[in-house]
């Protein structure tokens, strides 16, 4: 029997599959289909249901999910930590200054190491950490200007977001059923208001779904660089989020 956060992947993997994005955009990788084994591990490994607190990301980084289909996968947190690693694939069409290496990767993600660092250090193990938490990504897909340079979903244009928008926004509603997550806190602005606007009216046990925000620990943030842990626990507990003491 497929895995119910498994099916969902493929559903949103074959819905996105077809959208077309103009320049800037030059080359878009969906690690839902080149890194399935990974991720498939992932959602196997710790998708189990109920879970307490959804954190929700943007999309996958170029360092991070992007080589190994883990959301904020940094390499070393993933293999070690995660205990996650498979055969990643190369993309279709694989943009020259931005190759997929996989698990070979020599790039780290700082977001994915901050993230997953916190986690590792409150938590201790993964098996903890995710018996409460699960970590996803609202939008499957990597988009890359003709420089290599990352582009963020917020920065397509309207006609380009919407279909794209619709597709994650069901699975995301999917995904928050499956799981029985009473409580989605997106990391950073953009994921907190994807998930009002795709949970709007949403119920788990007969209680709406609760909403809330963390700072992301990208080190392009000022703030996450002056000390993200220590930032993102005080929004946690401003949000009755329990942490270990």
């Amino acid at each position: 029997m497929t895995h119910p956060l498994v099916a969902i992947a493929g559903e949103l993997s074959r819905a996105v599959d077809p959208l077309t994005f103009a320049p800037p955009v030059t080359h878009v990788y969906n690690p839902l289909d080149y890194a399935r084994r990974p991720h498939h591990l992932y959602l196997k490994t710790y998708g189990g249901a109920p879970k307490e607190v959804l954190f929700l990301g943007m999309n996958p980084g170029p360092w991070g999910m992007a080589q190994t289909g883990v959301p904020f996968g940094e390499i070393a947190a993933a293999r070690d930590w995660l205990g996650v690693e498979a055969t990643v694939e190369k993309p279709d069409d694989e943009h020259p200054k931005r190759p997929i290496e996989g698990f070979e990767c020599a790039r780290s993600e700082v977001s994915g190491r901050r993230l997953w660092g916190w986690a590792g250090e409150r938590f201790g193990s993964a098996e903890r950490f995710f018996a409460r938490f699960f970590v996803h990504n609202y939008c499957p897909l990597v988009f890359m200007e003709e420089s290599g340079r990352n582009r963020t979903p917020d920065k397509l244009p309207a006609a380009e977001r919407e279909p794209l928008f619709a597709a994650c926004d069901a699975a995301l509603r999917a995904t928050v059923e499956a799981l029985a997550v009473p409580h989605v806190v997106g990391v950073g602005a953009f994921a907190e208001g994807r998930a009002k606007a795709a949970l709007d009216g949403l119920t788990v046990a007969g209680r709406e779904i609760e909403i809330g925000r963390i700072l992301h620990p990208s080190p392009a943030s000022p703030a996450a660089n002056r000390g993200w842990a220590e930032q993102a626990e005080r929004e946690l507990r401003e949000m009755g989020v329990a942490l270990p003491e």
